[in-house]
């Protein structure tokens, strides 16, 4: 009889453990057998298990990720709000002609950068192009009230994206990186998006994958009522039959360590798991690692696929292409950040009917 107990128990163990690793299985169709996602999931695996000295408790499991270029394609040949800033200043009928100078100079540099590959300037002596950008696109949507500018984004989104075939800007999500969500979530993690693009962009393209609108944090400008006129907001009473618009004031753009000012702030607790593809992320990812309380683990995403992607850079041949990967995967390894490779560890990109194709110009 005991025998008949033991063969039982050790039966349902082998069957649970079968049952969780055809579920794994399944949830993560879309990667290879590769170092990081066994990394991932045994990290995972350790901290959500209640006999582990790493365990964690649910409320504490938080993860961050970056967008752009960490579960969304950026290099066609730019951002999202890169490409939406040129479409809203260049060819959208309605602004074009009302957009200022140096907003005009602006798009014009990303489209000078697409079509010939020319450099994108900086802002100062202390600023790249990211806050020229920045203080353009807070001038270019201003007087837009946020449901008008969440419509403008995803009318956009549905547009056909430069450098593919069967694929639109508000569909370029990489699969696998999904996967990574829904995996997380299947162990009760919550996940936010950290990133250095618009916040309100952000809420409009990651709404079709279930992303709660209160889980992303971006670049901010002021937001003021329609009927505040020029009085403090300190001082102003909000009307329940006003609409809130956005300003050309730039409150923040959210990147390096300005991403670790706004996790602390926004979600209160420190990361135990972060996501990135760049250096922009690193001081989100050293903030995570920092975590003293828990286990922590930090990924890098390495665009190294350039037959499914956009991975080269304008000007670079093969050998300073790989030269480029490999240190960049050699500075990730160093921080202590694990290696996502796209080329070696996504069996799919953005899905099997998507090819590659030359930009439009």
């Amino acid at each position: 009889m005991k025998k008949l107990i033991l063969l039982s128990i050790i039966t349902l163990l082998l069957t649970g453990c079968n049952t969780v690793n055809k579920k794994q299985k399944e949830t993560f169709k879309s990667w290879n057998d590769c170092e990081a996602l066994t990394t991932l999931k045994e990290y995972v695996e350790d901290v959500t298990n209640k006999k582990s000295k790493n365990y964690i408790p649910v409320e504490d499991r938080i993860a961050t990720f970056d967008m752009d270029g960490t579960f969304v394609g950026e290099l066609y040949p730019t951002y999202f709000e890169y490409n939406l800033l040129e479409y809203r200043v260049l060819e959208d009928e309605n602004y074009k002609d009302k957009a200022p100078a140096d907003v005009v100079e602006t798009a014009q540099d990303i489209r000078d950068f697409v079509s010939t590959g020319k450099s994108l300037p900086k802002y100062d002596e202390t600023h790249g192009f990211d806050m020229k950008h920045a203080y353009a696109a807070a001038k270019a949507y201003s007087g837009m009230s946020l449901k008008e500018f969440d419509n403008y984004v995803k009318d956009y989104a549905k547009k056909s994206a430069n450098g593919f075939n069967n694929m639109t800007y508000g569909e370029s999500f990489y699969k696998p990186m999904l996967e990574v969500f829904n995996y997380l979530e299947q162990n009760d993690f919550t996940y936010y998006v950290v990133s250095g693009s618009d916040r309100f962009i952000c809420r409009s393209l990651v709404e079709s994958i279930n992303i709660a609108p209160n889980r992303v944090i971006g670049m901010d400008v002021v937001l003021k009522s329609s009927a505040q006129n020029d009085e403090d907001a300190v001082n102003y009473t909000f009307q329940s039959d006003e609409t809130l618009y956005r300003t050309d004031e730039l409150i923040i753009k959210n990147l390096k360590t300005n991403k670790v000012k706004q996790i602390a702030q926004e979600i209160g607790k420190v990361p135990v798991l972060s996501f990135g593809n760049s250096g922009g992320d690193a001081a989100m990812h050293n903030y995570c690692l920092s975590n003293e309380q828990y286990k922590s683990a930090a990924f890098m995403l390495v665009a190294d696929d350039d037959i499914r992607d956009h991975a080269k850079k304008y000007g670079e041949d093969d050998e300073s292409f790989e030269k480029r990967i490999d240190k960049l995967n050699n500075d990730w390894k160093t921080a202590n950040y694990h290696v996502i490779s796209m080329k070696n560890d996504f069996k799919t990109i953005y899905g099997d009917n998507v090819t590659k194709t030359d930009f439009v110009f």
